[in-house]
């Protein structure tokens, strides 16, 4: 493995792509570290560590922090990230099937793409503004979402001018990072907007091991009796989760193919092939629906002083961890329904003369495919309700620090397994491209899609 990225470095494209990826993540990362103007950062410091004392807000608001990069918490220019172009980018996926001009559009090929992608960017304007006026507003009166009052300003100036420019501000760099994305993904190394989550979250991780390390020396500081055999337990747990969840990556089952053979030119095409039916067909997307969802309902009793029915809700309680796992599970069955479309498959394989050994075209295979999956998709959501809940029960069970936790499963982990994949497969398909071994001296890297 390290033979082949040391041949990375011997192709020149390659050398150029790799070096324009990271001099765009310098940039990106750049803006997460300079405050919004107006901003006044030592009462934002004061007020960020009262909000990780104060009970079910903090896990909230570092989990968000956790995606920006540590942007949030210094409410820097990519306080936002790309968060909200993946936002607009899920709600189109989803209004796909509800509105047949939309899906009509997708398949006229490239030309539909761009239209799509069109319609994804002025999504995540309208997006970018909500969220911005969200933010905002949060700063300038925390109290109307039900978080704690600071104890002084937490800007300067005029409120409604560091509301708008506080707005503008952030929607234009979330344009920029969306941009930035695209131009990664174009002339740089894997998928843009996926790599600056993965980047924005690997920041976080030399702060993550400074809390362990500090938690494993300090023993009076009400951690508990973590000693190093605790520290090293927790390498062995991670490095048997992130094993686990790289297989739950690129697990899949074949289904056979039979075509037709015909002569094109002077070779033989058809013959034996296979469909791969992937057991995480939904990936990350439940994961992030479920969260999404819980934080809307805490924040909403708090607003209505329903602190009873806020209880119920708050981040790590049972409650909350029973109805976050069922809906993880219902998330992971909703998204295959809207986005695998086995009728549509079954015709394609029709068109192209193949067919499911044992089962005829049509109807009868589309049945079969929609079965097969609605089986293999059990075991993906019975694992990423483990996955989601992990985190949390380390959280809450052995009090280890949110932000380690969240590195142990979750959304975190399944982005970073999932991106790293992509990256390293595209890194080998331009290595065996120019006659050099792959990562892999046996077999190939499969990417997500």
């Amino acid at each position: 493995m390290l033979s082949a990225f040391w041949n990375t470095l011997k192709v020149k494209e390659i050398r150029v792509r790799l070096l324009f990826t990271a001099l765009i993540i310098v940039l990106v990362r750049f803006a997460s570290n300079i405050p919004c103007p107006g901003v006044n950062s030592s009462a934002l410091l004061e007020y960020t560590t009262k909000l990780r004392e104060h009970a079910g807000s903090g896990g909230i608001i570092d989990m968000l922090d956790l995606f920006s990069g540590g942007a949030l918490e210094n409410f820097a220019l990519g306080a936002l990230g790309i968060m909200p172009y993946i936002t607009a980018s899920i709600i189109l996926q989803l209004l796909m099937p509800v509105l047949p001009s939309l899906e009509k559009i997708a398949r006229e090929g490239e030309s539909g793409r761009q239209k799509i992608n069109q319609y994804t960017r002025y999504l995540t304007i309208v997006v970018c503004l909500i969220q911005g006026v969200t933010v905002a507003m949060a700063m300038v009166n925390p109290s109307r979402l039900g978080l704690p009052a600071p104890s002084g300003a937490l800007f300067v100036g005029n409120q409604q001018l560091f509301v708008a420019m506080t707005v503008v501000v952030l929607t234009c760099t979330t344009m920029i990072f969306m941009w930035l994305g695209e131009q990664i993904t174009d002339r740089g190394i894997g998928n843009g907007v996926s790599l600056i989550i993965t980047i924005n979250i690997i920041a976080r991780l030399p702060a993550a091991v400074f809390q362990l390390v500090e938690m494993t020396l300090n023993q009076d500081s009400g951690s508990g009796d973590f000693r190093v055999v605790h520290l090293l337990l927790l390498l062995i747990v991670f490095v048997a989760v992130t094993a686990a969840t790289i297989m739950l990556s690129q697990g899949y089952r074949r289904i056979p193919i039979q075509m037709v053979r015909k002569a094109v030119g002077s070779k033989l095409t058809g013959g034996a092939t296979h469909m791969p039916l992937k057991v995480n067909f939904a990936g990350v997307m439940p994961i992030i629906f479920a969260g999404a969802l819980m934080v809307i309902p805490e924040w909403v009793c708090r607003y209505f002083n329903l602190t009873t029915l806020a209880a119920a809700f708050q981040y790590m309680g049972t409650g909350y961890m029973i109805t976050y796992g069922l809906l993880v599970f219902a998330f992971t069955y909703f998204w295959v329904g809207t986005q695998f479309k086995p009728v549509q498959i079954a015709d394609n394989l029709k068109k192209e003369g193949a067919y499911i050994p044992g089962i005829s075209p049509g109807n009868p295979t589309a049945d079969y495919l929609d079965t097969t999956m609605t089986r293999i998709t059990f075991g993906g959501a019975v694992f990423l309700v483990a996955l989601a809940l992990f985190p949390m029960f380390l959280y809450g069970s052995f009090k280890i620090p949110f932000m380690v936790a969240q590195f142990f499963g979750g959304t975190s982990l399944l982005i970073m397994v999932g991106v790293v994949l992509d990256t390293m497969t595209q890194l080998e398909s331009h290595l065996t491209m120019r006659h050099y071994d792959g990562f892999l001296k046996s077999g190939r890297l499969k990417g997500r899609n």
